[in-house]
Parts: C-alpha cells; structure tokens; sequence
C-alpha cells in the first residue's frame, strides 16, 4: 500500500486490521449532529414527558433531567475516551472485545444491537401518533378514531423504508438531512420555549421543583405505585431515555474527519447541549401547565393536551409541530444510520448470521446496503410484533436500558484493562477521573435496569383483553438473556474469533489494500 499518500485516520484504521471501506465525509459539526440529532430532546423530550410527570412530578422533570443528564455527561467522557482510542464503526462493540476479552465483546454487541432496535421503532411509532392525535386530529380535524393497529404498523414500516432509502444513497444525504435537523432543532426549542411562557398562567418557577408522588392511580397509571425514592428512580427513565443513542458519533467513526478528536467531542457536545436546551424546554413546559396534579392524572395524555392548549392554538404553533414531526422523522433516519453501521461492523468480523451479506458495501455509494435493509425490516418487525402488545412504553424504556448497559459495558473492560492491557491511548484523555468515573458508571447503569423492570407500561384494556399478557420490559430481558445463552454456548464459542488483534492485524494488510483498491474501481 502506498502509505505516503494515506491520511492518518486510514493509517489508524489499518492500523487496527480494517479497511477504509466508507467515505469520510463527516466533519466536526456533521459527528455532533448525528448524535444530537438522535438524543433530539422533541423527540424523547416529549414522548416520554408523561413518565416524568406521572412519577414524581415537577421534581421528576427537573432535578430528574439535571441528574440522568449529569449521568449522562459522564458516560459520554468515557467512552470519548475510549472512542479516542479505538476509532471504528464497530464502536462499543470493538472496544468491549480489545478490552474485555472475545465474550464481552460479542455479549455487548448483541445487547447494543437490541438497545438499537428498539430505537428506531420507539421514535417512529411516537412520530406516527403526534402526526395522527396532533396533525390531522387536532389541526386537520380528521376523525382518527378508526385509525387500527394495522394502520400504525403499515404507516411505520413506510417511514422506515423512506429513512432506509435515504440512507442506502449515500452518508452525504444524511449528514444533510442531521445538519439541518440540528440546526432547527436549536430554532424549534427557542420558539417553543417562549410559546409555553407565554401560555404560562403564571411564573411560578417552584412549582417545577416541588416533589410529587404521582405513581399509580394519581397519575393515570402511567408508573406503578411506589415508594417516594422509587418515584424519583421512575422518573430518570425521562432524561435516560432522551439522553441516548450519542453513540452514534462512534459509529460513524470511519466517515468522520480526524476521528480520534472530532469523536469524542461531537458525543459530549451533542450531550451537553441537549441538557442545556432540554431544562429551558422543560420549565417552560411546566410553567405552561396550570395544574400539574389534574395534568398528571391524565397520564399518557399529559403531553398532548399540554401542546395542543399551548402551543396549537396559533398559525406558529402549527408550523412548528410540523418541524416537531419532521425532527422525530430525522431522528430515526440518523438512528438508522447508527444500527446499519454497528451491523456492519459487527458482521465484518462474522458475528451475525448472514455475516457474508451485511458486510458488503455498496461501490457506487459506499454506504453497507444490506445492513441499512436489514436495520429497516427487523425494526419494522419489531412494530408488528409490539403494537398488539400495546407495548410502545417497553419499546422505549427497553432502547435506554439496553443501551445504557451496552455503554457500561466497554467502560467497565477499561476499567479493569487501563494501564495493564490497555496502554495506547487517544488524544482525548480523562486522566485521573477516568476510574472515578467508571465507577459512576457501573451504579448508574444497575440505577436504570432497576427503574426498567420496575416501570410497567401503560397499555389499552382491550390489549390485554385479546392476548392475555402484560408487555412488561422482563419477558424481553429473560428471553434475550435466553436467547444469547444458547447462541454462545451452543454456536458462537467455538466460531467466533472476534476482531483482528496482535498478529492478525499485519495478516490483513493485504486484504485491506485489495478490498481498497476494489471499491475505488467501483
């Protein structure tokens, strides 16, 4: 290969057995916007204002927002740091194998993948009941009553396949479409945030701190009826929820620029900003709220009553909902831009069945064709499978935990590994925090899967009438844990190798420049 001529992100990725197989060209703004642009607080910021609100009130909206924020903000250094490190599309799921070791790498891929799944059809289910309870029921005044499940899964399986197209054409039509989604969403929170004050009753910011046990009926059922601390626990699935999915920014790892300083910065940035504008947006909201008891007894609602009395009632309010709907739409399109390429990556090292396909790339587009469709159809299963479940809560609430736990997975490898097996470090260090801060790290993470398991979804009556069973976030944790137990022991243990390291790595050069070399023949 002729290195004089390579940049020092491709020497990096060689470096690590991996061709540049992608294009690079994401920039430092482009990397925040991916991740901003899933975390989108319209998006997560909304859908899932009720479970705040109906656990602990005010208290759960605020000082909830700031801690699972902080949290976070904390999980997002640590994997910079690591991200620094370790520059590939594989992500969480490379760093786990270099630093734990075959098994905690494949176990994190896996627990990854699933947060991921979930991702997508959680935000675009919401994206598809806004546009109907909101669009064209509160604007259009259309009767959307009769609208059945089969309408929802048929509607979210289209808007899947447009964001896949999008993205089988090309990184560049993405990193478009996510720029201007993160510029909009900074213009859409501003005005938002002075449509609410402006509908507010009154100034009483010390309503949105005061504590409120809202668990169980009080709260329209959103949330079991708990304890005081349980509430509160409850109630961080809000920011958890939101606040996720910034691993995006490492799975874009190969088609950024400078990958190991753009990296970490573009997860903290999008993180931090997110926090920032998100708390704005959540005072404002409350303020708007004339009774935040009478708001919280109407559970699953509570958002959408809130929007339609404060913001809808103007020619303003309307356009922005549109631009509410068009975020969420952007914000699955960058969440399935992330899943494709942890598949990808995953499936580069033979970790998935039918490896050989989801591991191709497209010549002409150079974007992983088969991993983007794959991403599309089994989310879109995912839909048909969940919505006679009623089980959209489980949806999201899942994404988080999962999610979580796949970040705290990497993070605890390096805990153990810094210093000792992990000596060559990235320019984006956290020096003496960084154990600190993976202790964090690991109680944060048994935090979230403790509120996962408690919350219990609301779902529809005649749901359960007609399947007999109560989608709570347990059958799906049991039965993955099932599922993966009898993969590695009976398959995968033998199999898989893992990605390349030590010796492998210099055995792959040549590969590498002939994969090269055939994608820029085209």
């Amino acid at each position: 290969m002729k290195t004089e001529h390579m940049t020092e992100d491709e020497k990096v990725l060689h470096g690590m057995g991996y061709a540049q197989e992608l294009h690079r060209r994401m920039g430092a703004f482009q990397n925040f916007a991916i991740s901003f642009s899933i975390i989108c607080i319209l998006s997560g910021g909304f859908g899932s204002f009720p479970i705040a609100l109906s656990s602990g009130g005010g208290f759960s909206l605020t000082i909830g927002w700031l801690v699972g924020g902080a949290f976070a903000l904390i999980v997002a250094a640590s994997l910079g740091q690591i991200a620094s490190s370790y520059p590939t599309a594989g992500g969480l799921y490379h760093w786990s194998s270099i630093l734990g070791g075959r098994f905690w790498g494949w176990a994190t891929a896996y627990v990854n993948l699933l947060g991921l799944l979930f991702v997508v059809p959680a935000v675009n289910v919401f994206l598809y009941l806004i546009s109907k309870d909101l669009f064209f029921g509160a604007v259009l005044g259309w009767d959307v009553s009769t609208w059945s499940q089969t309408t929802q899964i048929v509607s979210v399986a289209a808007i899947t396949a447009v964001q896949a197209l999008l993205n089988h054409f090309g990184i560049k039509i993405t990193t478009m479409l996510t720029d201007f989604s993160g510029y909009m969403i900074f213009v859409v929170t501003v005005l938002l945030i002075g449509m609410f004050v402006m509908a507010a009753p009154s100034l009483d910011v010390g309503r949105a701190f005061a504590f409120v046990n809202n668990t169980g009926a009080a709260g329209g059922g959103v949330a079991p009826e708990s304890s005081p601390l349980m509430a509160f626990v409850i109630g961080l699935l809000y920011p958890l929820f939101t606040i996720t999915g910034f691993d995006a920014s490492a799975h874009t790892s190969e088609e950024t620029k400078d990958a190991r300083n753009t990296v970490p910065r573009g997860m903290l940035h999008a993180v931090l900003w997110s926090i920032l504008f998100g708390f704005a947006l959540i005072i404002s909201m409350i303020l708007a709220i004339p009774d935040l008891k009478a708001a919280a007894a109407t559970g699953w609602n509570s958002f959408n009553e809130l929007f339609i009395a404060a913001i809808l009632s103007s020619f303003l309010g309307k356009i922005l909902l549109l631009a509410v709907i068009l975020s969420n739409f952007i914000c699955a399109l960058a969440a399935v831009t992330s899943t494709s390429r942890m598949i990808y990556a995953f499936a580069r090292d033979d970790g998935l069945p039918f490896s050989g396909l989801l591991k191709s790339v497209s010549p002409k587009h150079r974007t992983p064709v088969a991993a983007i469709w794959a991403t599309a159809i089994l989310t879109s299963l995912l839909t048909a499978i969940t919505t006679p479940l009623g089980a959209f809560a489980a949806l999201s609430t899942g994404s988080a935990m999962y999610l979580y736990i796949s970040y705290g997975m990497p993070i605890m490898a390096g805990f153990f590994a810094e210093g000792k097996t992990w000596t060559t470090y990235g320019p984006f260090r956290l020096g003496g925090l960084s154990k600190p801060f993976a202790i964090i790290v690991a109680i944060g993470t048994v935090v979230t899967i403790i509120a996962g398991h408690v919350f219990v979804p609301s779902i529809e009556a005649d749901a359960v009438a007609k399947t007999g069973f109560v989608p709570g976030l347990g059958y799906y944790t049991i039965g993955f844990l099932i599922f993966l137990g009898v993969l590695w022991f009976g398959l995968e243990n033998k199999r898989f190798k893992g990605p390349p390291v030590g010796d492998e790595i210099a055995k792959r050069q040549a590969l590498i420049a002939a994969q090269e070399k055939a994608l820029e023949a085209g």
